[in-house]
C-alpha cells in the first residue's frame, strides 16, 4: 500500500526471513562466518539461542546458501518429532528408502550413508531449527547419532537453534551427555538502539530506497523500547509506521507513528510508566534520591580529575546507547571478538569470530589476579589525553605474549575520542583507569574501537575477573571476554 509514497520495490519489514535482508550488524554477520568455519573445520556440536524474534530462522536460512558445497545440509523445520520420526527424516535427507525399518537397521542405514558421503570428501550437517521444542529423547538421539565416526572423524555435524529455554532443557541431569560435546555457543542478542537505526535504514535500503533516512530518532527510541531490541517485532512497528505516516501523507516517521503503530500491535514501551498515584510517585522519587546519593558516595573520587566537565556518577558512557540491554552474564552470554585468525585456529568453546578475533561469552567465577602487560612499546607520554594514553596501552597489550584475554565492556563502530575521553575520565573517577585499555577493531569496512579492562594470562582467568569487575560497569555494559 505505501510502497509507492516511499519509493520502494517490496516491502522492507517482512517478517518471514527472506535471506537478501539478512542484516550484518550486531555480529550477526561474525557469528555467520563463524557458524561456517565451525562447520567446516570443527568437530562438536553447535547451538544457537536467541529471544523470540532475535533472527535465529535467518541466520539458519543464511547457513543453507552460505555453506560450501561440499558440505550437505538436512534442515529440520519441525523439532517436535519423535526419535523414529526424526531419524526417519534424517534418512530421507540422505536420499534413504527405508519406510518400516527397525530403529536399528535405520541407523545402520544412515552410518553406511554417511561414511560414503565421507569417502567422497562430503559432510553432513542436520540444522535443527527451534531445537527448544524438540522433545528430550529425540535429542538424545541426536547425540547418538552424532556419535557415529570413521577412524577419528565424525560423520555427522549438528547446529541446534532454539529460545533460551533450549538452555533450561539442557541443564537437566539427564542431558548432561549433550551438553558436554557442545563445543561453540553463540547469543543472538537484542539490538541497542544506535543499532537498530541502522538496521531499519538497512532494510528500507535493501527495499528499494534512496532517500535521506525516514526515521527521527525519537521514533526509533519508542521502537527500540517497545520491541526490546528484537528484530521481529522491530518489523512489525516499523511496517505499521510507514503505513501511518503513508495514511498522514508525510515521508518522515515520527514518534507519533510508532504510537499509532504500538497501539495497534498492543505493545507498550518498556521504558515510560504511568504513575498516577502521586503517594507513590513520591515515595518512588524519595528511593530513586537515596540510591543516587548512596551511588555518588560509593563511586566518589580519589584522585585528580582532569578539567572537563563530568558526567553524573551515574551516567552511562556517552557510546554506549541508553537503552542497550544490560545482559546478565550467567544467564545470557554475551558475543563479541577472541582468537587470532591469520592462520589455521581452532576456536575454543563457545567462541564467536569477528573480523580477525574470535569471541566467548561470560561464565561467572571466582576472582583470579590479572597480569601486568610488557613494555615492549613505547609508554604513552603523560601529556597525551586519556584517551591517547590508554590507545596507546591497547597497543602494547596487543604485542604482549603474556596477556592472553581481557574483559570486553564495549565497542563502537566509530573512532570518536571525545566521547571515548568522557568515559576514561569517569574510569579515573572511580580509581579504574589503568585497568582500562582501548583497542583498535576493525568492522567490516569500518574503523572502531574496543574498551576492554584487564589483562588476565588465560581466558579462564579473564572469567574468573569478572567476579571483581565494578559493579557500575556490570550494571551498564553488555560483557564479554575477548582472548587474543
Amino acid at each position: 500500500m505505501y510502497l509507492e509514497h516511499f519509493g520502494l520495490t517490496e516491502p522492507p519489514f517482512r517478517i518471514t526471513p527472506v535471506t537478501e535482508f539478512f542484516f550484518s550488524g550486531a555480529n550477526r554477520g561474525e557469528i555467520l562466518d563463524a557458524l561456517i568455519y565451525s562447520i567446516c573445520e570443527v568437530e562438536g556440536i553447535i547451538k544457537v539461542s536467541g529471544e523470540v524474534g532475535s533472527g535465529k530462522t535467518m541466520l539458519c536460512r543464511m547457513l543453507l546458501e552460505r555453506l560450501p558445497k561440499h558440505i550437505e545440509t538436512i534442515y529440520l523445520a519441525n523439532p517436535s518429532l519423535s526419535r523414529e520420526e526424526m531419524l526417519y527424516a534424517i534418512a530421507d535427507g540422505l536420499g534413504l528408502k527405508i519406510d518400516g525399518e527397525r530403529v536399528g537397521v535405520i541407523m545402520q542405514n544412515i552410518q553406511g550413508k554417511l561414511e560414503e558421503k565421507a569417502r567422497e570428501g562430503k559432510r553432513v550437517v542436520v540444522l535443527v531449527d527451534e531445537a527448544h521444542a524438540m522433545p528430550l529423547d529425540t535429542l538424545e538421539e541426536l547425540r547418538l547419532l552424532y556419535n557415529l565416526q570413521v577412524g577419528n572423524a565424525k560423520l555427522l555435524q549438528i547446529v541446534l537453534f532454539g529460545q533460551p529455554e533450549l538452555n533450561v532443557k539442557l541443564e537437566q541431569p539427564n542431558m548432561r551427555q549433550l551438553k558436554d560435546r557442545i563445543v561453540h555457543h553463540f547469543n543472538m542478542q537484542p539490538l541497542s538502539r544506535e543499532i537498530l537505526l541502522n538496521y531499519l535504514d538497512f532494510r528500507m535500503r535493501a527495499a528499494g530506497y534512496h532517500g535521506p533516512n525516514v526515521f527521527a530518532q525519537t521514533a526509533v527510541k519508542l521502537i527500540a523500547d517497545a520491541s526490546n531490541g528484537l528484530m521481529r517485532r522491530a518489523n512489525v512497528l516499523a511496517d505499521k509506521s510507514l503505513l501511518a505516516a503513508f495514511v498522514e501523507g508525510t515521508h518522515n516517521i515520527e514518534a507519533h507513528h510508532v504510537q499509532t503503530a504500538m497501539q495497534d500491535s498492543e505493545l507498550k514501551s518498556t521504558t515510560t510508566h504511568s504513575l498516577r498515584n502521586p503517594v507513590l510517585y513520591g515515595a518512588l522519587a524519595a528511593l530513586v534520591l537515596v540510591n543516587i546519593g548512596i551511588m555518588w558516595f560509593m563511586t566518589k573520587p580519589t584522585a585528580p580529575l582532569h578539567k572537563s566537565v563530568m558526567p553524573a556518577a551515574g551516567a552511562l558512557p556517552p557510546m554506549l546507547p541508553a537503552s542497550a540491554p544490560a545482559i546478565a552474564a550467567a544467564s545470557t552470554p554475551a558475543s563479541a571478538p577472541v582468537v587470532a585468525a591469520s592462520s589455521p585456529i581452532i576456536i575454543p568453546e563457545n567462541a564467536v569470530v569477528s573480523g580477525t578475533y574470535a569471541t566467548l561469552p561470560l561464565v561467572p567465577g571466582v576472582a583470579s589476579p590479572h597480569t601486568t602487560p610488557s613494555k615492549s612499546e613505547s609508554p604513552a607520554k603523560p601529556t597525551d589525553s586519556l584517551y591517547e594514553q590508554r590507545l596507546a596501552a591497547g597497543k602494547q597489550l596487543l604485542s604482549d605474549k603474556k596477556v592472553a584475554a581481557s574483559i570486553q565492556l564495549f565497542y563502537n563502530e566509530e573512532i570518536n575520542p571525545t566521547k571515548m575521553e568522557g568515559f576514561l575520565q569517569r574510569a579515573e573517577a572511580l580509581g579504574k583507569l589503568d585497568e582500562i585499555y582501548i583497542l583498535p577493531a576493525k568492522f567490516g569496512k569500518k574503523d572502531g574501537l574496543r574498551a576492554l579492562y584487564g589483562a588476565y594470562p588465560t581466558v579462564d582467568a579473564a572469567r574468573a575477573g569478572l567476579k571483581a569487575l565494578p559493579k557500575k560497569y556490570q550494571d551498564a555494559f553488555a560483557i564479554s571476554i575477548y582472548a587474543f
